[in-house]
């Protein structure tokens, strides 16, 4: 059998929507052949699915809405075959178009062509196929193909993880940097300086603006400062007694007086509060960073230290909290080597039952801490100068030792402004808390307005950061607002929101009630420390 070409034809045969050619025909005669069909099948009475001429045969068989599948073949093409190559694309036409409607057909056009390519091949031989190997092979499903798109997905997914990995790296570290310089580990004032305005009165070195920022609050404006460099320290060096130095008395006491008369003019403290009764603070009226510690001029040095770890939701509510405390001891002299520590065991016990865990070191005499609450190494070993060691720890997990819950409210007001809403409320009225920045990233470099504001905020534009401050919350000052808004549409924008604190109440009762030296039972001038840190407080 040999089939020259296989089409579809509408409007009872007079419009053909698909021909495929499987010899190579002129267009022309092949737009003949078709034009001639419908004449061809209106001139014949009896029943027939067939038509001959003197060089070709037409089989054709009638389908729904005035349609026919037409085969054109030669004459001396074997017609039992030709015949079920009519019946087997009769049943694929309706099967790959879904139908037998014109547009459906107009659809699925090329896709009727690859069938029929897959029943006939190239000089219009029939293939050995079903239907279903029809479906098969045009659904061209290719196990090599699946394997290479998994691959291309996985390189994506891969690279899609590494950039967010790389910029929550970048977040990390421009929210460290902020830290640092809030905390009082680094500069002040970032570079390009920072907005403040004081709902809490005013803050020293400023005065009243002639126009206020908002209800019940009082604005200042601040120059740019440039972000002073970090000290580096210099190897010692002697000095002759008499000759000019650089930046001595007289050279500093002038420029100094040169700065004081241009902040006197601007109505600006360039130099922050320095009188003795009066707390040092940077040119935004926020404390400014603590002096360096005193080198130990006690034999002893006891540290306390309890340190939080806080995720919080955006409803406002604790999902975890883990607490996490140690006591240190570091000998300075030969005195404090053999120290004796005694606790308030029986106390801590009775307080601190549930979820709490209590550790001793290794190297402790754990049978005297159980007895007597008594810490001491085994066999008087000595410490080691200047290492600290850790020698009791305790845990506690639970939601009600959070000491404050962020609340943080965005609402997008539909045009290009989000509202935002924050407030704080302190849990526990038994600590307080103080140098409280709770950070807030913005999306966006602009400034915010500010609405209402309890206490004093900064804006950051190089990071686009809002940090809310509060010198000090405790019980009589146990909540607090804020309202802004700014321009965007991303309300996840607004975090994770992340809180810094400094504090001296321990939840532990844990108590130093006597240090005595186990090699002559006197006891030993020491000096206690106690501190709160965080690992991490955040919204995420």
């Amino acid at each position: 059998m040999v089939v020259l070409s296989a089409s579809i034809l509408t409007q009872n045969g007079t419009k053909p929507i698909v021909s495929r050619q499987f010899v190579e025909m002129p267009r022309m005669r092949v737009e003949g052949l078709l034009a001639a069909f419908p004449k061809l099948i209106s001139s014949h009475t009896r029943q027939h699915t067939f038509v001959e001429t003197d060089t070709v045969r037409y089989i054709y068989q009638p389908l729904e809405n005035g349609m026919f599948l037409l085969l054109i073949t030669t004459k001396t093409s074997n017609i039992v075959e030709d015949l079920g190559t009519l019946r087997l694309l009769a049943k694929v036409v309706p099967d790959v178009a879904g139908g037998l409607s014109e547009t459906m057909l107009n659809e699925k056009m090329f896709e009727l062509i690859f069938a029929f390519d897959e029943v006939l091949t190239a000089g219009g031989y029939k293939e050995d196929i079903s239907l279903s190997d029809i479906r098969t092979n045009l659904e061209m499903d290719s196990h090599e193909e699946k394997m290479a798109i998994m691959m291309e997905e996985a390189k994506k997914m891969e690279a899609k993880k590494a950039m967010e990995e790389k910029a929550e790296q970048i977040k990390k570290r421009q929210m460290e940097n902020l830290k640092n310089n809030l905390m009082g580990n680094g500069p002040t004032a970032p570079a390009g300086g920072m907005v403040g305005i004081g709902g809490g009165g005013v803050t020293p070195g400023y005065e009243h603006n002639s126009s206020a920022a908002g209800s019940g609050m009082t604005a200042f404006s601040t120059p740019s400062f440039e972000k002073p460099t970090e000290p580096v320290e210099e190897p010692v060096r002697f000095v002759p007694k008499k000759g000019l130095t650089l930046g001595g008395i007289g050279g500093g006491k002038k420029k100094n007086d040169f700065l004081s008369a241009m902040g006197k003019e601007e109505n600006l403290n360039l130099f922050g509060t320095t009188s003795k009764n009066s707390k040092q603070t940077d040119i935004l009226g926020f404390s400014a960073a603590a002096p360096a510690p005193a080198a130990p001029t006690s034999p002893l040095t006891i540290a306390l230290e309890e340190k939080y770890t806080v995720s919080m939701n955006r409803e406002g509510s604790i999902d975890s909290c883990d607490l996490k405390g140690k006591l240190t001891l570091t000998a300075n002299t030969e005195a404090g080597a053999t120290p004796s520590i005694t606790v308030n065991k029986a106390i801590m016990l009775a307080k601190c039952t549930m979820n709490w865990n209590f550790a001793t070191h290794p190297k402790v005499d754990k049978k005297m801490y159980e007895k007597s609450g008594t810490i001491v190494l085994k066999g008087g070993k000595p410490l080691k100068l200047s290492s600290p060691v850790g020698v009791l720890k305790w845990s506690y997990s639970g939601e009600d030792a959070a000491p404050l819950t962020i609340n943080c409210w965005p609402d997008d007001e539909g045009t290009g402004t989000i509202n935002v809403n924050l407030e704080f409320q302190l849990n526990r009225p038994d600590m307080t808390l103080t140098d409280v920045n709770i950070l807030v990233p913005l999306g966006t470099t602009d400034p915010p307005v500010i609405d209402e504001i309890d206490g004093q905020y900064k804006h950051d534009p190089n990071t686009g950061m809002l940090c809310w401050h509060h010198d000090l919350i405790d019980s009589s000052n146990s909540s607090g607002s804020l309202e802004f808004s700014i321009g965007g549409d991303d309300a996840d924008a607004f975090f994770p929101v992340q809180v810094m604190f400094k504090s001296q109440s321990f939840l532990c009762p844990i108590e130093i009630t006597d240090v005595t030296s186990t090699a002559t039972g006197a006891p030993i001038p020491n000096n206690t420390e106690k501190s709160v840190g965080l690992d991490t407080y955040a919204i995420p």
